[in-house]
C-alpha cells in the first residue's frame, strides 16, 4: 500500500510574495541612487578625475615619451620668470632625465638632480674647492644654501621659498635651469648658444632643438588644458 505524498506547506503566501516585491521596488531604486551620487561625488575628486590628464595626453600621443601634465605648470611659471620658452625647459628635461624617471638622478661624471646641474655650476664656479668638470668638493651644507649660492654666482634657486636651494627638488631644479639658461643666451635671443653652454655638444644642441620644436607645435593645445584645469580647480 503505497504512503500518500505529503503536501509541501507554501512559506511564503503568493500575496506576502507581491507585497515584498512591491516593498523592495522603491527601496532597490533608493540604494541605486545613493550608491550612483557616491560614485559622482568620488569621480569629482582629484584621485579619479583624469580628464585633464588624458586630454594632455591625447594632445601628445606621437610623442614616444609624454610630457608629465604635473610639470607643465611649473615650466611655463619658470618660463615666465626667466623669460625661458617653457618647451626649452621641457625639452631639457626630457634630454636630461627623461622626466625625472631614470633609476638616479647623479651621473658618472657627478651632474645632480632632476636637471643635471654639476655642483660647481649650481653653487658657483668660484668656490674654493671648484675646478676641471665642476664636480668640486662642496660641503652638503654649503650646496643648496641660497645665500652660499648668492656669494659665488652659482644658478641655484630656491623657487618654492623653502629656504634651501635643492637640485634634487622638482620646482627648484626647472628655476635653476630656467636662470642658468636666460642668462646663458636665450633672453638676448641666442638659444642655441645658451644649449650649447648647458652641456658642450653639438649632437645635445640638435636633440634638445628637435624637442623644442615638438613640444612648441603643441604648447598652445597643453596651455590652454592646464589653465582650464588650474581654473577648474580654483573655483
Amino acid at each position: 500500500m503505497s504512503k500518500k505524498k505529503k503536501k509541501k506547506r507554501t512559506l511564503i503566501s503568493p500575496g506576502m510574495k507581491l507585497f515584498l516585491i512591491i516593498l523592495l521596488i522603491p527601496a532597490s531604486i533608493i540604494i541605486y541612487s545613493i550608491a550612483y551620487l557616491a560614485w559622482e561625488d568620488l569621480k569629482s575628486l582629484s584621485l579619479f578625475n583624469s580628464n585633464e590628464t588624458t586630454e594632455i595626453e591625447k594632445i601628445q600621443e606621437d610623442f614616444d615619451l609624454k610630457i608629465p601634465a604635473e610639470y607643465i605648470p611649473i615650466y611655463m611659471k619658470a618660463g615666465e620668470q626667466y623669460n625661458v620658452p617653457w618647451t626649452l625647459l621641457a625639452a631639457h628635461h626630457r634630454v636630461e632625465t627623461r622626466f625625472s624617471t631614470m633609476n638616479t638622478l647623479i651621473s658618472p661624471v657627478g651632474a645632480e638632480g632632476h636637471m643635471q646641474f654639476m655642483p660647481c655650476t649650481f653653487v658657483g664656479w668660484s668656490h674654493p674647492t671648484c675646478d676641471g668638470l665642476g664636480k668640486g668638493n662642496i660641503p652638503e651644507s654649503e650646496k643648496t644654501d641660497p645665500k652660499v649660492i648668492e656669494k659665488y654666482g652659482g644658478y641655484g634657486v630656491d623657487a618654492n621659498g623653502d629656504g634651501v636651494a635643492d637640485p634634487f627638488d622638482i620646482e627648484d631644479a626647472i628655476f635653476s635651469a630656467a636662470n642658468f639658461l636666460s642668462q646663458a643666451g636665450v633672453r638676448e635671443g641666442k638659444m642655441e648658444k645658451a644649449i650649447y653652454h648647458y652641456n658642450h655638444s653639438n649632437n645635445y644642441v640638435k636633440k634638445i632643438l628637435y624637442y623644442y620644436e615638438q613640444y612648441e607645435r603643441v604648447s598652445p593645445l597643453l596651455e590652454k588644458e592646464v589653465i582650464t584645469a588650474t581654473n577648474s580647480n580654483s573655483s
